[in-house]
């Protein structure tokens, strides 16, 4: 069972389909770590441009996507509510491995130094193997402001 569900995820942060990139949230310590997984469909829009005939899921929207994760913890506290978190920046990206329809990511976001005005978090996109094991396929340094 999710400890959040699509529709409480939407409750939280202001993103909606076609740019809502997380499905559930597993779990979450507001201000502090969130992990929440994202299905990757063949019916999204970028699969068709990205690259046809071999659909690749940008890397700019697995970044997206974590940042999405770190917007649920942020926003999820109290002290947040009502606001709104923008990127601030990206820093030290790395893509490991390429994401494609069919994969599912879990997505994991450590926050630090949340102050008033904004804060930063260490983000991880992992693709879940048949096993059940994980395998890095991005990660990064996001910088947030709060609106």
């Amino acid at each position: 069972m999710p400890m959040l569900n699509l529709e409480q995820i939407k409750e939280i942060i202001p993103q909606r389909e076609p740019f809502l990139f997380i499905d559930e949230v597993e779990s979450i310590e507001p201000g502090g770590r969130v992990v929440a997984i994202r299905r990757v469909r063949a019916d999204e829009d970028w699969c068709r441009g990205h690259f046809p005939g071999e659909p690749i899921m940008p890397g700019v929207l697995i970044i997206e996507a974590m940042a999405q994760t770190g917007a649920v913890g942020v926003l999820s506290s109290p002290a947040a509510k009502g606001r709104n978190a923008y990127f601030g920046g990206i820093d030290r990206a790395k893509f490991r491995d390429k994401v494609v329809p069919g994969d599912v990511l879990r997505l994991e976001v450590e926050l630090t130094g949340i102050r008033s005005r904004g804060g930063k978090g260490m983000a991880t996109a992992y693709k879940v193997l048949a096993d059940g094991s994980a395998k890095v396929c991005a990660s990064c340094e996001i910088t947030f402001m709060f609106g």
